[in-house]
C-alpha cells in the first residue's frame, strides 16, 4: 500500500522536476554533480520490518539506479570528490549490519550484474552467530552473516566493510580501550576472517552524534580509508573524501526517486558535523558544495 506521505513526496518531485533538472544540468556543467551512495540493511521477503526491502523492490531499485547512472565503488567516489570533479552523477551501493538473507538474493543479484557494493559487517556477531538485540526485542531473531558466507561475497567482488564488533552506538564512547576493541582490534579480526584488508567502516545508526572526534582519531589510527555516516546527505567533489555521506534507501522507493533527483532541500538542511582529520589537523570538515 502506497502512504500517503509516499503520495505527496512524488507529487512534489513531479512539480519540481523542470527546478531539479536545470539545477542538476548546472552541476554537472560545473562538474559539481554530486555522487550519492545508498545504504541497505536486509534484503529478504519473510519477516518484514522498517530495516527490510523485498526482493522484487530491491531488485527494481537496483534496475532503477542502473538504467539512470553508473554504479561505482566507494573508492571511485572518493576519488571524484577528491579530485573536485564530477560531469555526471553516479552512485555507490553499500549495505550495513550484515544479515544473512542477503547472500540468497542481493548479493548474487549485484555480483552476477557486477555491481560494485560495499557490505558493511558487525565482527562480534558473525563470530558469535547472536542476533542483533533489536532484531531479539522484536520478537525474531534474525539470521547473522557468517565467516564463510563473507569470504564467499569478497571471493565475488562485495567488498567487505567494518561495522564495528557489536553494533556499538559510540555517541557518548571516549574510553580510548572500548574504542580499539570496536574498531582496531574488530577491524583485524575481519581482515583475518576474510583474507583481505578492510579499507571502510560505517557509523552504527551514523548520525551526527555518533561521529565523534575520538572515534574518528582511531579510524585513522587503524589505517582505514574513509568512513561512512548515515544522517542523509549527498558527496560533492571539492569536500573531504575520508567522509562518505549516504541516504537510506529502504523501503520507500518514492524516497529513493526523491534523492536521486536531487532535493537541493537536502542540501540546505544537512547537519554540521565537526572533526579534524589528523593530516589536516587545523581544518574542521565543514559543509562546502
Amino acid at each position: 500500500m502506497i502512504s500517503l506521505r509516499s503520495t505527496l513526496l512524488s507529487l512534489r518531485r513531479i512539480a519540481t522536476r523542470p527546478l531539479r533538472r536545470r539545477a542538476m544540468e548546472k552541476l554537472m556543467r560545473e562538474g559539481q554533480a554530486p555522487i550519492y551512495s545508498v545504504f541497505y540493511h536486509r534484503v529478504a521477503d519473510e519477516y518484514p520490518n522498517p530495516w527490510t526491502i523485498s526482493c522484487r523492490e530491491f531488485e527494481r531499485q537496483i534496475d532503477y539506479m542502473q538504467s539512470r547512472f553508473e554504479l561505482i565503488g566507494l573508492d571511485e567516489l572518493q576519488r571524484r570528490v577528491r579530485e573536485g570533479n564530477s560531469t555526471q552523477p553516479a552512485v555507490a551501493i553499500t549495505f550495513d549490519d550484515g544479515y544473512a538473507e542477503n547472500c540468497r538474493f542481493a548479493l548474487p543479484l549485484l555480483m552476477q550484474r557486477k555491481i560494485p557494493c560495499t557490505y558493511f559487517v558487525t565482527t562480534g556477531h558473525v563470530i558469535s552467530g547472536e542476533p542483533f538485540s533489536h532484531d531479539i526485542a522484536r520478537g525474531i531473531p534474525l539470521p547473522i552473516n557468517s565467516a564463510e558466507e563473507l569470504r564467499a561475497a569478497a571471493d565475488g567482488g562485495i567488498e567487505i566493510g567494518l561495522h564495528t564488533r557489536t553494533h556499538i552506538d559510540l555517541a557518548n564512547v571516549f574510553d580510548t580501550n572500548i574504542l580499539n576493541r570496536e574498531i582496531k582490534d574488530a577491524n583485524a579480526e575481519l581482515e583475518d576472517m576474510i583474507g583481505r584488508r578492510v579499507r571502510y567502516f560505517a557509523f552504527p545508526y551514523g548520525l551526527p552524534q555518533q561521529i565523534t572526534q575520538s572515534a574518528i582519531d582511531v579510524i585513522q589510527e587503524t589505517g582505514l580509508e574513509g568512513f561512512c555516516s548515515a544522517y542523509g546527505a549527498y558527496n560533492f567533489p571539492g569536500r573531504n573524501s575520508f567522509h562518505i555521506r549516504r541516504f537510506h534507501a529502504d523501503p520507500d522507493f518514492s524516497r529513493l526517486q526523491n534523492w536521486l533527483d536531487f532535493d537541493s532541500r537536502k542540501v540546505r538542511i544537512e547537519p554540521y558535523v565537526p572533526y579534524h582529520l589528523s593530516s589536516t589537523k587545523s581544518t574542521p570538515q565543514a559543509i562546502s558544495r
